[in-house]
């Protein structure tokens, strides 16, 4: 045979046996239906295996060995890395198997520098500490499955014979950088800087809401990042001279996760860097944040924080009740977190023109402003959430508002009762700042009042902001083939309401 010593050695090897045993049961054999098998692959890498493979029966009669893995490196740690690369790479569900006792084997120090004898694995108890693997793949395929065969659970009716049209983006020139927009000017000029060139500014401003309170008001806000995402860029490079755009908070945020299943936070992310040019806003309800329960104090800030670090440049913080306790708190942690705006709501109800109603009366608003504005809000908001303000209204409102406080005024309706162009061309006439309005085809009835119609009323207007009316009806076209999508979540309504 010769001698043995003349054997050149080069390197290390290592190799594992892959098995359905269960480490945890006193490695038991396990035997059932192979559902997933994925393999290792790469250089230093070797398998030796039979036939082994997707919908596979493992008997309890037989070998539990699944494939034999070997990897080798030019030092023994180098083949425990190649080694661990390899494990974490197999995917094997439908039956227990032994991965992660291999992998917490070979990943600790007394393995890697030889120490191991055959009271290894008695010593090292840590060996069978195991993490619960998320199995995404799996639960992705089920939940495709499911959809594909049964239909997704949220959509109780569908109709067969509804014709889709394919959205066409409005065209624009992508590889030409964004134009100077809004968000260019806060970061130039810091929020208290930006509010005084706001109050200053002569032109109307418009906030697109369709990413936000449109399709909240209209389609249960079941509109998916991946359609929004379409059209964005292409939006703030045609139209740079918009405001902002509210794209999240309200019910975003607990329907991206619970209905959905999106990452609220990346679909931030993906807008901000979509729309690097025209201020981002949030709807937040003070210190219940973007949920339905009164929060810490720390936790609110922590969120506040976090979601300007992820894009928010306008917080549009509001109680439904007018509580300056709940909203207080939420201004300071904008003003001292972050550098964006806190823009504060006065919740607007009942009719100030009704000399019967003794409450909630112009006098009542014009205290709460002033209460907002002492909190160090940048701008204040007038949140008409359920369409009530009426054009004579809002002209009083305004007028006093502007004579009471120093900041902007941004107003905010829904157009259910298809009444609120007209109240905002009375408090556009009496000063107010910057309005929202909801692209066409996302407009009306429970959502903002008509983008595109509230662009050519103002037309000729000494406030006009010029907008290209074509590309705004072009958006207006993608929008209306994208809602035919959602048609399940349709709110109903079929006309205005007084």
């Amino acid at each position: 045979l010769g001698d043995q010593n003349a054997i050149a050695k080069n390197g290390f090897a290592i190799q594992c046996r892959i098995t359905t045993e269960d480490p945890a049961n006193d490695f038991k054999p396990d035997y059932g239906t192979l559902i997933t098998y994925r393999n290792a692959t790469g250089f230093g890498v070797r398998l030796d295996e039979g036939s082994t493979y997707p919908g596979m029966k493992i008997s309890p009669f037989f070998d539990s060995m699944l494939v034999k893995l070997s990897t080798q490196g030019k030092s023994m740690n180098e083949a425990a890395q190649k080694m661990h690369r390899a494990l974490r790479e197999f995917r094997i569900r439908g039956v227990k198997n032994n991965i992660q006792f291999l992998e917490n084997l070979i990943t600790t120090d007394d393995f890697i520098e030889g120490k191991a004898t055959v009271n290894f694995i008695q010593e090292h108890p840590e060996l069978f500490t195991f993490s619960e693997r998320q199995d995404r793949g799996t639960k992705m395929l089920n939940f495709l499955g499911e959809i594909t065969v049964n239909g997704n659970p949220d959509v109780k009716v569908k109709d067969n014979n509804r014709k889709f049209e394919k959205p066409v983006v409005p065209a624009s020139d992508f590889t030409q950088p964004h134009a100077r927009g809004t968000k260019d000017l806060l970061t130039e000029l810091g929020p208290d800087g930006f509010a005084s060139w706001l109050k200053n500014e002569k032109k109307i401003q418009y906030t697109d809401t369709t990413l936000r309170d449109a399709h909240q008001s209209l389609l249960a806000t079941r509109m998916r990042t991946n359609d929004m995402l379409k059209a964005a860029e292409a939006f703030s490079k045609l139209h740079p001279q918009t405001f902002s755009m509210e794209v999240w908070g309200g019910a975003t945020f607990d329907v991206c996760i619970r209905f959905l299943k999106e990452d609220p936070w990346k679909r931030l992310e993906l807008l901000r860097k979509a729309v690097p040019n025209i201020l981002l806003q949030m709807l937040i309800r003070g210190m219940n944040g973007v949920g339905y329960a009164a929060y810490p104090d720390n936790l609110v800030e922590k969120f506040v924080e976090q979601s300007w670090e992820k894009g928010v440049d306008i917080f549009r913080i509001f109680d439904s009740l007018n509580w300056m306790e709940n909203v207080a708190p939420c201004i300071e942690m904008v003003r001292k977190r972050t550098k964006g705006i806190a823009e504060a709501a006065l919740c607007y109800t009942g009719d100030i023109m009704d000399p019967k109603r003794t409450k909630y009366t112009l006098d009542y608003y014009v205290r709460l402003a002033k209460d907002l504005e002492n909190a160090g809000a940048h701008i204040l908001a007038i949140k008409d959430m359920s369409g009530l303000l009426k054009p004579y209204a809002a002209r009083e409102l305004i007028h006093a508002l502007k004579d009471a406080i120093n900041i902007p005024i941004h107003l905010h309706t829904h157009d259910t009762s298809s009444l609120q162009p007209a109240t905002y061309l009375m408090a556009i006439d009496a000063g107010v700042d910057v309005v929202d309005c909801a692209i066409g085809s996302l407009s009306g009835l429970t959502s903002q009042p008509n983008f595109n119609a509230v662009v050519e009323m103002m037309r000729f207007h000494e406030r006009e902001n010029p907008y290209d009316i074509k590309s705004l009806n072009q958006f207006s076209d993608y929008w209306e083939a994208v809602r035919e999508y959602y048609y399940p979540f349709e709110s109903g309504l079929k006309a205005s309401a007084a």
